[in-house]
């Protein structure tokens, strides 16, 4: 308004407009769908997504502004409760107006964070040093290596150079770094989203590659530049391709979200796994994000688990269980923690048909998490914890003593709602329960952006900050910024003290393998193997530690040198730990031992996650026996155990009739139990129909159950299923 009369800002450009999320729109909201306000449509508006800035240079003429805020529909309609505030400025306003008040120079790095109970953080380093870490790793001398990240999305060539790997070290142990190096910069590896260092070798994770770089001469330059994968989707974008990391089998373990696609070898083949399967998302059966494993060489690829959204990072314990996070379709409070039970579909899209999660069906939840990741479905499994909203990033698993409290425990990174926790683990069935403890939050600094955290050889923690107005992504607003903050206890000094390891001798690399951190054990496992028989009395002496995590770590290596691979399954198998029982099944499938090896001393264990690994070891196993063993695990699920049922389905992919058949001989036809409804319920059998006919023909089903019980015939096809349906009908 003003003495040239009105004018709408609709009809204008603006002169800048970011979004955290969708695009900024006129007369349309940020997911490009019409306005609507408390149910009733707007005539015309701007439609964004917070946190998000919108410029106008306003022609002459104009001097009042009047404007109307409202929460759309398209927002409000979702699950949760939100604040918003909505701020106009006549000239460029204070970073802290944004953010109310909080400082945004490195020197009060720390004044907006809370740490949590027993802990103490201090910055490791910033800005100028580093700039918006996506993604770190630390190596056997504790220096820190970043993703560095400037040309992403509508950034893309602001750096003409390239973005940048660096490495950071603390070279007097004040526990602050003092030295900065480029280990490569490149536009080949614009927008990073991981870094994992393994000796002498580097594998960066970027756009459509996997690279590996050699520095065989230790300078800190690559001499080499190698394609380890290729041909992945999702470059420049945040659901693609994410870190690698090293096992405690010595093989690697990454993960793509759902924009990922498909993966290739280095020369742009199409990847065949383990399973027969071409590795790419088309239903068949793969789709949306995927969990991988495989050699160093790329050998022996496996497709692990699928249909998360976007699970931004894998980790694996010395146990050899996987992981990791997955963030729901934003906005819907959904975000997710997985145990990645091997070989399992995890719910994003119908299993079926590949229809979204807000896609009408039958026996559909109200309750929009469990909706969101088809939990009421058969065939997919269940979820470790769900936190609501967010943006998850790294992950990883503590396994040092500098800090007790977490030892065995999850770390995990959510930058959306300004945190890292840890997930305290508990077994529960055949599964696990977990529950948050915060280590370092945003409470009044919501530019914190926790992006990662990893474990320094002295058994503290480096959390990387990505540091930004938004989550980065969709609308990366600082380019100029970056964190990493290390996590001691409270009455620690603040140094940083690394051992110095020599993996050049048994006895050295033995105490890097006892390492909490990653590329340490990684250095240790590859000179013990190579080692060979020269290492194996210090690894038997290893295997009867007091502490399970060590015997397993000893025993995976141990299984994986030559002639030693039998006696170290039938020494796990032996262990009085559970955990370590597990070890020998998934040593054994590695191994390629016959079933019979391991089957006796596990079937019948008391522990229904040693069971569960015994199923997933039966996915595939063509014995005329597997039946049979199926049906003996079968008749001890005790109905209640999701994770169990689950394992079941697993195993007797491929083979349902069969396995059907031999649990009925077994029960005497005696299936009409709770547990054994829940089975009909879940195999694919043709010959599970009639029983589900029973089922919902019952006089005392709850008109509850019915839903469930109906949804079971969407996971079948075929002539049987249609004479199923027929006979419901009384037709």
């Amino acid at each position: 308004m003003g003495p040239s009369g009105e004018k709408k800002l609709t009809d204008l450009n603006w002169k800048s407009a970011d979004s955290q999320w969708g695009k900024v729109q006129k007369n349309k909201n940020a997911g490009g769908k019409d306005l609507r306000i408390a149910g009733q449509p707007v005539a015309y508006g701007i439609g964004t997504h917070a946190n998000s800035t919108i410029v106008f240079d306003l022609p002459a003429g104009y001097d009042r502004f009047v404007a109307r805020g409202g929460l759309d529909n398209g927002g409000i309609d979702q699950a949760g409760k939100a604040s918003v505030r909505f701020l106009v400025y006549d000239q460029s306003p204070p970073l802290s107006e944004l953010t109310g008040g909080a400082s945004h120079e490195a020197s009060a790095a720390l004044d907006g964070l809370e740490v949590g109970v027993g802990l103490s953080a201090s910055l490791f380093a910033a800005e100028p040093e580093l700039l918006s870490p996506s993604n770190i790793d630390i190596d056997a001398r504790g220096r820190v290596w970043v993703c560095e990240i400037v040309n992403y999305r509508r950034h893309l060539g602001k750096r003409p150079e390239g973005d940048r790997i660096l490495i950071l070290e603390d070279t007097d142990g004040d526990g602050q770094t003092d030295s900065q190096k480029v280990f490569y910069q490149g536009t080949d590896i614009d927008s990073p989203h991981g870094v994992c260092v393994l000796g002498d070798r580097v594998i960066v994770s970027a756009g459509s590659q996997v690279l590996v770089f050699t520095d065989a001469d230790g300078d800190d330059k690559p001499e080499k530049k190698e394609v380890l994968f290729s041909g992945i989707g999702g470059s420049q974008h945040d659901h693609g391709i994410h870190a690698v990391m090293a096992g405690p089998d010595g093989k690697l373990y990454f993960n793509f979200g759902n924009n990922g696609r498909q993966i290739k070898d280095r020369d742009g083949n199409p990847i065949i796994d383990v399973a027969g399967n071409e590795v790419t998302a088309n239903r068949k059966p793969y789709q949306e994000g995927m969990v991988f494993r495989c050699n160093l060489d790329g050998s022996e690829f496996e497709t692990l688990g699928w249909n998360f959204r976007n699970n931004w990072m894998a980790t694996v314990d010395s146990y050899g269980t996987i992981w990791q996070s997955d963030n729901d379709d934003d906005g819907n409070r959904s975000v997710r923690i997985n145990y990645v039970m091997e070989f399992g579909n995890f719910g994003y899209k119908d299993e079926m048909t590949g229809q979204a999660w807000n896609t009408e069906r039958t026996g559909m939840s109200p309750n929009i998490p469990e909706r969101h990741w088809h939990l009421n479905d058969p065939g997919v499994v269940p979820n470790l914890l769900q936190t609501g909203a967010g943006s998850p990033t790294g992950i990883a698993v503590y396994e040092g003593d500098l800090l007790p409290m977490f030892r065995g425990q999850l770390l995990h990174c959510d930058a959306g709602p300004n945190v890292c926790r840890s997930y305290i683990l508990a077994k529960d069935k055949a599964g696990y329960t977990a529950t948050i403890r915060n280590i370092l939050t945003g409470t009044t600094d919501k530019w914190f952006r926790p992006s990662d955290v990893k474990i320094a050889p002295d058994g503290s923690l480096i959390i990387a900050d990505w540091y930004d107005p938004g989550v980065g992504g969709h609308g990366m607003g600082d380019l100029e910024r970056g964190r990493l903050f290390r996590i001691t206890p409270y009455d620690h000094d603040g140094t940083y003290k690394v051992p110095a390891f020599d993996f050049s001798t048994v006895d050295g690399a033995i105490v890097g393998l006892h390492s909490p951190n990653a590329a340490a054990r990684f250095q240790a496992w590859q000179s013990l193997h190579a080692m060979g028989e020269k290492a194996v009395p210090a690894l038997l002496k290893m295997a009867e530690s007091a502490d399970p995590i060590y015997r397993a770590r000893a025993l995976w290596l141990l299984g994986k040198i030559e002639g030693h691979g039998n006696q170290a399954v039938q020494m796990a198998l032996a262990d009085k730990d559970s955990n370590l029982r597990i070890v020998a099944i998934r040593l054994a499938r590695q191994l390629k031992l016959d079933t019979q090896t391991y089957l006796g001393g596990t079937i019948n264990d008391a522990s229904p996650q040693v069971r569960r690994e015994l199923l997933i070891a039966l996915r595939g196993n063509a014995s005329d026996q597997m039946p049979t063993w199926w049906a003996d695990l079968a008749i001890q699920y005790d109905g209640k155990d999701r994770w169990y049922l689950e394992a079941l389905g697993i195993a007797a992919s491929g083979r349902d009739d069969a396995c059907f058949d031999a649990w009925m001989e077994m029960v005497d036809g005696n299936w009409n139990t709770p547990a054994g409804r829940d089975l009909v319920w879940r195999l694919r059998s043709d010959k599970s129909l009639p029983l589900l006919v029973k089922i919902l023909q019952d006089p005392n089903l709850k008109e509850a159950e019915q839903a469930r019980y109906m949804r079971a015939f969407d996971f079948h096809k075929g002539p049987a299923k249609e004479a199923a349906l027929l006979k419901l009908l009384g037709l």
